[in-house]
C-alpha cells in the first residue's frame, strides 16, 4: 500500500483537493494522509480545520505555522520544519500539493529534498502578483504534474519540464461544483444567517507586490459597495501580508443591513452561494475559475488575476472608485455556462488512474531539463 500524504493550507486548496482524497480514502491500495496548516487552524479566518476533520478522513495531522509576527517567508520556513517532521514520521511515497501558496511550495521543498516523489496539482497557470513565482518554482521542485488542461500542460512543458510527467485530469474543484450532494440555497442562507433573497459576492485578497497601496485599494472596494445600495456577503481574505488591513475595513461593514461579512464559509455552500449570487466582485480566482461554470458575472478588479480574466462575461476594472461604481451599476445577467476550460467534473477518476499507472511511480527523481 502506497502512502500519500496531501497538503493543505486554505479553505480554498482544500477545496480543489478533496475529491482526491476521497477516492484514495476508498481504494486498496493507498493511504491517503492530509496535513493541515495554515489558515485552517486560525480562529479570524474560521478555524477551517473543523471543516477538514467533518470529512471523516482516516488521518488527520495539524501543525500550527503561523505566529503573532509571521511574515510570509518565515511562514514558509516554520511550514517546512513543521512538515519535515510530519514526513520523516510519515515516510510518503507521494507528496501532493496543490497551487500557489506558501504551503505548497514548502511541501514540495521538503519533498524533493529528501528524496520523495511530489504531484503538484494545477501548475502551469498564470496567477498574478507574487503567487506567480510561488507556482513556477513549486513546478520546478515537483517530478509530477496535474494539469487543467493543455495549455497548463504546454506552458509546463516550455518551463523545460518532462511531457510525460505532466497529467491532465482538469480541475479538481469541478467535481464538487457538479456534485449532486450540494446542499440547497435555502439551507446555506439559513446556516449562514443571511437574510436577503439578491445579492453578489464580495472577496478581496490583498496583492504583495502592491502592499503599500492596499489602504486606498480597499477603501475604494468597501465605499463602492455601501455606495452601490446592493446586499453583499462578504468573505475574508486569504492571510497574506495585507490582510489585516482588509478584514478591519470588512468588519467596518458589519453596520450595514445589506452586508453579510463571514469569515470564511464551507466549500460546497460557498459553491452554492456563488451559483445562486447575482455576480461576484473582488481579486478572487473564483470570479475566473468558478463562476464561469455557473454562468455568473464577475467583476475583476485590479491586477491579481492579470492575463487569467479572458471570459466575455468578466468585467475588468482598475482600483478607483469610480471605475469600480461605474462596474457595479452594470445590468448583471447570467451568460451561458463556460464548461470545457477546466475539466468535465471527473478530475479524481482520473486522478485515481493516472497513481495506479506503473510509470507514474518509475519518474526519474532526477529531474531533467527538457530544451526546446
Amino acid at each position: 500500500m502506497k502512502k500519500i500524504a496531501f497538503l493543505t493550507g486554505t479553505r480554498a486548496d482544500f477545496g480543489k483537493i478533496k475529491s482526491l482524497i476521497s477516492i484514495l480514502e476508498s481504494h486498496s491500495k493507498f493511504d491517503p494522509y492530509v496535513f493541515v496548516t495554515g489558515m485552517h487552524l486560525q480562529e479570524e479566518y474560521g478555524y477551517t480545520l473543523i471543516e477538514v476533520e467533518r470529512c471523516g478522513f482516516s488521518n488527520i495531522y495539524t501543525f500550527a505555522n503561523h505566529t503573532d509576527e509571521s511574515t510570509m517567508d518565515l511562514t514558509l520556513a516554520k511550514t517546512i520544519e513543521g512538515f519535515s517532521r510530519f514526513v520523516k514520521e510519515v515516510k510518503p511515497h507521494l507528496i501532493v500539493v496543490h497551487g500557489d501558496r506558501l504551503e505548497t511550495l514548502a511541501g514540495a521543498t521538503v519533498g524533493s529534498l529528501n528524496n520523495i516523489l511530489v504531484a503538484h496539482i494545477e501548475g502551469g497557470e498564470v496567477s498574478g502578483t507574487i503567487d506567480e513565482l510561488i507556482r513556477h518554482a513549486t513546478t520546478k521542485m515537483s517530478h509530477i504534474h496535474f494539469v487543467a488542461n493543455k495549455l497548463a500542460k504546454t506552458r509546463l512543458i516550455q518551463m523545460g519540464e518532462v511531457p510525460e510527467s505532466i497529467y491532465i485530469i482538469g480541475s479538481p474543484d469541478v467535481d464538487t461544483m457538479f456534485s449532486e450532494n450540494l446542499p440547497e440555497i435555502a439551507e446555506v442562507r439559513k446556516y449562514y444567517e443571511i437574510q436577503f433573497q439578491e445579492y453578489g459576492i464580495a472577496i478581496f485578497h490583498p496583492i504583495t507586490t502592491e502592499i503599500n497601496n492596499i489602504a486606498k485599494y480597499i477603501s475604494n472596494f468597501t465605499k463602492a459597495l455601501v455606495d452601490s445600495n446592493k446586499n453583499f456577503v462578504v468573505v475574508y481574505p486569504n492571510n497574506d501580508l495585507g490582510s489585516s488591513e482588509i478584514i478591519s475595513a470588512f468588519k467596518n461593514l458589519k453596520e450595514h443591513k445589506r452586508f453579510r461579512v463571514i469569515p470564511s464559509i464551507r466549500f460546497e455552500y460557498f459553491l452554492v452561494l456563488l451559483k445562486n449570487a447575482q455576480f461576484i466582485i473582488g481579486n478572487s480566482s473564483a470570479g475566473i475559475r468558478e463562476a464561469p461554470y455557473y454562468g455568473v458575472p464577475t467583476i475583476n478588479i485590479g491586477t491579481r488575476q492579470e492575463n487569467r480574466a479572458l471570459h466575455s462575461h468578466i468585467i475588468n476594472v482598475g482600483y478607483s472608485y469610480n471605475e469600480i461604481v461605474l462596474a457595479l451599476n452594470s445590468k448583471f445577467k447570467k451568460v451561458a455556462p463556460d464548461i470545457q476550460s477546466f475539466g468535465d467534473g471527473k478530475s479524481d477518476v482520473l486522478f485515481l488512474e493516472c497513481l495506479l499507472q506503473k510509470n507514474l511511480w518509475s519518474v526519474n527523481h532526477q529531474k531533467q531539463f527538457v530544451t526546446l
